[in-house]
C-alpha cells in the first residue's frame, strides 16, 4: 500500500541518512540492496522500467515544474515524502538539484555470464574505473542496440550516482552481466561459440574496420590508463585496433568503445532500427 504526502524536514531522519550513504558508499549499496537516484528524468526512467522504489523525495517546486516526469514516480513509489528545498540541497549530488530523489532496489537476481544468451551482440569491459566512462559506454551501447555489456571484477559500481547520470538511465534498460576475472571467463565464452576480441593500441593488430565483428564477436575493452592485461589479451581469439593517423597515442576509453560498438552494428544497419 502506497503512502503519499509524508513530510520530512530533518537531516537526522533515518531515510535521509540512508539516502546519503547510498549515494556515497558502494559497499553500503551492495550490503543493503538499494541505491540512490537523483533527478526527475532518472527517477522517472527507474519507475517506468519497473525498478522497485521503496521511497521517493520531492520538493513542492519539483511537483510543479516536472509534473509529467514526477507522475510515474508517484505511481511506483511505496512512500512519497515531501521535503523542503534546504533538504533537497543536502540530498543532492549535483550543484543544481531538481528536487526529485528516490531510493531504489538493486536487481534481486543480478545477471552473470552464466545468464548470457547464446545469441546477441555483447562487449566486455575490464576494470573500467571512471564512472563517467562507464556510464557513457552503457549509454552508447544501448543507443547502438547492443544486447548487453559484461563487466569484469574491478569495474566501478554501475549504480553510483555518476554512472547513473552518464548513462542517462541506460543502467535501467541495458542488461549488465557480472563477468568476474576475464582471463577465466573468456575461454568459457569461446567454448560457447563467442569470439573474444582484444581491443589494443597496436598498429600490428587488425583494423576494427576489417576485423569482421560478427554477432559472435565480443570486443574486450580495457582500463583507461593501462588497457587490457596481457593475460586477458592472450585469452582472446584476435587483436583489433582503431587506426589513427594523428599524433595522439590513444583515444579516451569511452570514445574508443563508441567506435567499436558502431562497427559491431553498422553493416546490417542495426543502429538505425
Amino acid at each position: 500500500m502506497r503512502t503519499f504526502n509524508v513530510e520530512i524536514t530533518s537531516r537526522d531522519n533515518r531515510l535521509i541518512k540512508e539516502y546519503r550513504r547510498l549515494s556515497e558508499e558502494a559497499r553500503f549499496r551492495r550490503e543493503s540492496g538499494r541505491f540512490a537516484v537523483e533527478g526527475a528524468r532518472l527517477c522517472a526512467d527507474a519507475a517506468l522500467t519497473g525498478v522497485t522504489i521503496p521511497a521517493a523525495f520531492l520538493t513542492s517546486r519539483a511537483r510543479e515544474q516536472y509534473p509529467e516526469l514526477v507522475a510515474p514516480l508517484l505511481d511506483a513509489a511505496r512512500v512519497v515524502y515531501d521535503v523542503p528545498e534546504s533538504l533537497s540541497q543536502h540530498l543532492a549530488d549535483t550543484n543544481s538539484p531538481q528536487g526529485v530523489f528516490c531510493i531504489a532496489a538493486l536487481p534481486s537476481h543480478p545477471k552473470t555470464v552464466e545468464d548470457l544468451p547464446s545469441e546477441g551482440r555483447f562487449a566486455a569491459l575490464e576494470m573500467i574505473q571512471d564512472p563517467g566512462n562507464l556510464g557513457t559506454m552503457i549509454r552508447t551501447a544501448e543507443a547502438f542496440g547492443l544486447s548487453g555489456l559484461l563487466l569484469s571484477d574491478g569495474c566501478c559500481d554501475p549504480y553510483s550516482p555518476k554512472v547513473l547520470r552518464a548513462s542517462m538511465g541506460g543502467v535501467f534498460r541495458l542488461p549488465l552481466y557480472a563477468a568476474g576475472d576475464l582471463t577465466q571467463t573468456l575461454p568459457s565464452l569461446a567454448q560457447r561459440g563467442f569470439r573474444p576480441s582484444a581491443c589494443v593500441v597496436d598498429a600490428a593488430a587488425q583494423s576494427v574496420q576489417t576485423a569482421g565483428l560478427c554477432e559472435c564477436a565480443v570486443p574486450v575493452i580495457g582500463n583507461e590508463g593501462n588497457g587490457l592485461r596481457p593475460e586477458t589479451v592472450a585469452a582472446c581469439a584476435q587483436r583489433i585496433t582503431i587506426p589513427m593517423s594523428g599524433r595522439a597515442e590513444s583515444l579516451n576509453a569511452s570514445m574508443a568503445a563508441g567506435i567499436i560498438f558502431w562497427e559491431m552494428v553498422r553493416k546490417d544497419g542495426t543502429a538505425h532500427e
